[in-house]
């Protein structure tokens, strides 16, 4: 199991509660990450809670409760080398609009995005990230047990040690409460063919 209690903030929200199991995101307003694609605007606030490693390979999964009150809230996971070259996936709140299991990849400081529609009533996923040098899976649970890939990704700058973990924001003027718990830490469960 990662303890949570050894992890290190970037980015640490003005409400919290921390154990080493479990910790309780309240989010502060106007947080997001992205950088430059499309919308020109570059955000690099968002509310990371992340330990190191220099492990070649592993999974890790977290179980993530959220409680969304603004358009674009997410919590989820993230991996963060520096501000130009980092990864995140999350459900993102749709408002009016559908609301997304995304996932940004974030390069040299350009990211892209990609989404897909999900049920707006969603309030609990599991996430699985996987390591292979610096090629990345994610992957995504209702239940916790059934797994299924979002993405398949490569982080150029991500070829020794690597900072990973939680991370929740809400890009508009709204606060919500996520809940990170059941984390688990192990060999990695990404097949080699």
């Amino acid at each position: 199991m990662l303890a949570l209690a050894d992890a290190g903030w970037i980015n640490p929200p003005k409400h919290f509660a921390l154990s080493d199991d479990r910790l309780t995101i309240h989010t502060d307003p106007l947080t997001d990450l992205w950088q430059r694609t499309f919308y020109g605007f570059r955000r690099d606030n968002a509310h990371m809670l992340c330990t190191t490693t220099t492990d070649a390979t592993f999974s890790f999964t977290v179980k993530v409760d959220f409680a969304y009150r603004g358009l674009y809230d997410q919590a989820g996971l993230v991996i963060y080398l520096d501000s130009d070259n980092w990864a995140k996936t999350a459900v993102e709140a749709g408002g009016d609009q559908p609301t997304l299991l995304s996932s940004v990849v974030t390069n040299y400081g350009y990211s892209d995005w990609a989404t897909q529609e999900v049920p707006a009533d969603w309030t609990t996923l599991w996430y699985r990230l996987s390591r292979r040098q610096a090629d990345f899976r994610i992957d995504a649970s209702l239940d916790g047990v059934d797994y299924r890939q979002l993405r398949i990704f490569h982080l150029a700058a991500a070829g020794g040690e690597i900072r990973y973990g939680l991370m929740a924001c809400s890009p508009g003027e709204a606060s919500f409460e996520a809940t990170f718990s059941e984390l688990a830490l192990g060999g990695c469960v990404w097949p080699t063919e």
